[in-house]
């Protein structure tokens, strides 16, 4: 009898081992290299980007929210590993506003904010008392504010980092605005002179964004809070296979599906985490002060 259960001991042993890794999928961890990305976009670039990652052994499992105010509480809340749909100064005013440090790890790129129009041509033949809908978030509409103004449709009293519509010189500016969700902006186009429309938009509104009147300049140094990241919880910024998605996405095939999405109005840009945390602090610090 107790030649028969020192041998069991061993083989009971083994059984359990194997179970246990069967179990943890030690045979195929292509699992435990799932990740959870939240975004707003739902372009074609996007599954030639799930399918770069997948040759890399990631399998992204692609989480669609309807509109800005969704991924990066998502995100915070652990619902999501990392997202990619914002640039640095709505990842700011979010951070901010929420007391949150949601950091970026790569950047990938930068698209001009620009004027579309469905009753007129160009920026001259929008009349006087004209009505331009922009986004209503702070920061989008921030930057439509600047557009206006740069196209000389607008002028804006004082120097502000985030100007509001309350900022707005009415007497030396030719147009009016009305802010309204950046899901509209495209969809207001039918009974507006104007709209400042987001490129996430217009690609679902089926309109060319290089039909735009006007739009600013991604090369200017000015731009740097408009660049668009990848985002993760901070004490997840250093995760290897987050980063790693960073240089999938400039693969050269993820790259030539992005231009075609944009019909080349993406610029890529090449920054790494802590460059973007630099920019990001800085977005922050005016933030705070201009409360």
């Amino acid at each position: 009898m107790k030649f028969h259960r020192v041998l069991a001991i061993p083989v009971l042993v083994a059984a359990v081992a194997s179970l246990t890794l069967t179990a943890c999928g030690s045979s195929d961890d292509s699992a435990g290299n799932t990740v959870r990305i939240g975004t707003t976009e739902s372009d074609p670039h996007w599954d030639v980007f799930k399918d770069e990652a997948k040759k890399q052994g990631i399998n992204l499992d692609i989480v669609h929210y309807s509109d800005y105010s969704q991924p990066n509480t998502a995100l915070a809340q652990k619902q999501v590993d990392v997202n990619l749909f914002q640039h640095l100064q709505f990842l700011g005013q979010y951070n901010v506003a929420n007391n949150q440090d949601l950091t970026p790890i790569g950047a990938t790129y930068i698209v001009p904010l620009g004027l579309y129009s469905k009753k007129h041509k160009s920026v001259a033949e929008i009349p006087q008392g004209g009505e331009i809908a922009i986004p209503n978030d702070p920061t989008n509409q921030a930057r439509a504010l600047f557009v206006l103004q740069a196209a000389g449709l607008l002028k804006l009293a004082g120097d502000k980092a985030q100007p509001t519509p309350a900022d707005i010189d009415k007497g030396a500016s030719k147009v009016k605005v009305t802010p309204v969700d950046a899901a509209q902006t495209a969809l207001s186009l039918v009974s507006v002179d104007g709209s400042i429309v987001n490129n996430t938009y217009l690609a679902k509104a089926d309109i060319d964004p290089n039909s735009a009147l006007y739009k600013d300049d991604p090369s200017n140094p000015g731009a740097a809070p408009y660049i668009n990241a990848l985002v993760t919880r901070a004490a997840d910024k250093n995760n290897a296979t987050y980063l790693k998605l960073v240089d999938i996405f400039h693969s050269p095939e993820v790259q030539k599906a992005e231009a075609e999405d944009s019909k080349g109005t993406a610029v890529e840009v090449k920054k790494s985490g802590p460059e973007l945390e630099q920019i990001l602090q800085r977005v922050q610090q005016t933030i705070r002060d201009s409360k």
